[in-house]
Parts: C-alpha cells; structure tokens; sequence
C-alpha cells in the first residue's frame, strides 16, 4: 500500500504557506503588498468559491528572489514554526507506516521548497507539490508545470503513479479538504482527517475513514 498525505490541516496545524509567508516577512525577503491578496483567496475557499489558479497568480509577486534565500528561509521557518505544530497522531501514524515498510509520500498545493525541511524530517522523498520555476538561480515569478491544487493535485498524483506503474487501488489518501475529493474518488482507500463541513459530510455518505488530529508535537510560537 502507498500511503499519499495532504500535508496542511492533515499533518500540519496550519497551512505551511502561512508559517512560511510569517517567516519570510519577519526576515524582510517578501513585503505585505506582495501578498495582500492571499485573505481574500482564504475567504473565498472557506466560501466554497476557490480560485483553483490562485497559486499561479499568488507567485507572480515573488519573481526575482534568490533560491538559496528561500531554502534557508524555509529551513529557518521549520525549526522555529512548523516542526512544533505537526499533529502527533499524524506523526506517529506516519512513523507506523514507514516501520511496516510501506511508503508515504506528500501531495500538497504547498511550494516544494516549503515542503523540503519537512520531508527530511520525515525522511520522505520524491512528494508531490507546486515547484517554483527558477532562472539563474532566481525565482521568475512562474510556476514549472502547474500548481498541485484541486482536480490538478489529482491529475499530478495520476501521472506520478503511472510514472512508478502503481494501481490507484493500491494507494490510501488523507486529506482534510473538500477540494481533494477528485482525488479521494480516484484512490483506493481515502481517509478524511480534520475534514471541512463539505469533505465530512461525504465521507459520511460514502463510509470512509475520518481521523481526528488535535494535539501538536510542541507548544506553536506563533
């Protein structure tokens, strides 16, 4: 069995974006107009009405910012943010699954370089996520490919599977969102944890898995 985790609200407290963005504005590498928009895509998630291309727009306003600033950021943001707030269930059932032999990977509309410090920790490799396209070892402001997010996550995970010749039947998905359930369909055994309204309401209905994650790994800083 491969085991494929969304990773925020399912492994993560908060969306690792927003550890990230709080980080990097502390550090002065991104100022808050670069991201001003990103409370009105918030509401319209929570509303429903998701801007499935939000990514792609979100990354135009970090062209030009050197790649390697972004990966200490990303390291920094980890030890001081992150790490405290994975869900221990979350942890533990990961740990669990590796122990077993089987692999767990991460499918996750998060930026790659977000993501890195925490698949180390996990000792994970090869996840599915939104890459940054970079240029001289600078960010150009695109995305390489598309952003991992709603029925595109789906898609990705349905190349990366064929890629490694695996069954869909084969794989366990856990996710917390209503925007993955393209993908939950799609996979085998689809777990729902710390699922939104919409997400628990058809889980219900078609007799998944709902796990639910509450205590962290240590006391947020933020």
């Amino acid at each position: 069995m491969i085991h494929i985790f969304d990773v925020d609200f399912t492994v993560i407290k908060k969306p690792t974006t927003w550890y990230y963005l709080r980080e990097a504005l502390r550090e002065g590498i991104i100022s808050f107009s670069q991201v001003k928009r990103l409370p009105i895509e918030w509401i319209k998630y929570k509303l429903k009405r998701p801007n499935m291309d939000f990514i792609e727009d979100a990354v135009k306003h970090l062209a030009g910012i050197d790649q390697q600033i972004l990966e200490k950021t990303a390291h920094t943001c980890f030890e001081r943010r992150t790490k405290a707030n994975i869900y221990t269930d979350a942890a533990i059932l990961i740990k669990e699954i590796q122990q077993r032999g089987e692999i767990v990977v991460f499918a996750t509309s998060s930026i790659t370089t977000m993501i890195q410090p925490l698949e180390k920790y996990f000792g994970i490799e090869g996840s599915i996520a939104t890459t940054l396209e970079f240029c001289c070892g600078k960010t150009t402001g695109k995305i390489a490919g598309y952003s991992c997010f709603g029925p595109k996550k789906k898609t990705a995970v349905e190349i990366w599977l064929k890629e490694k010749n695996i069954n869909p039947k084969e794989v366990c998905f856990y996710t917390d969102s209503y925007t993955d359930l393209p993908l939950m369909e799609f996979c085998g055994r689809p777990v729902a944890v710390n699922p939104d309204r919409v997400l628990a309401k058809e889980a219900k209905k078609q007799g998944w898995e709902i796990l639910r994650f509450k205590k962290t790994l240590g006391v947020s800083r933020v």
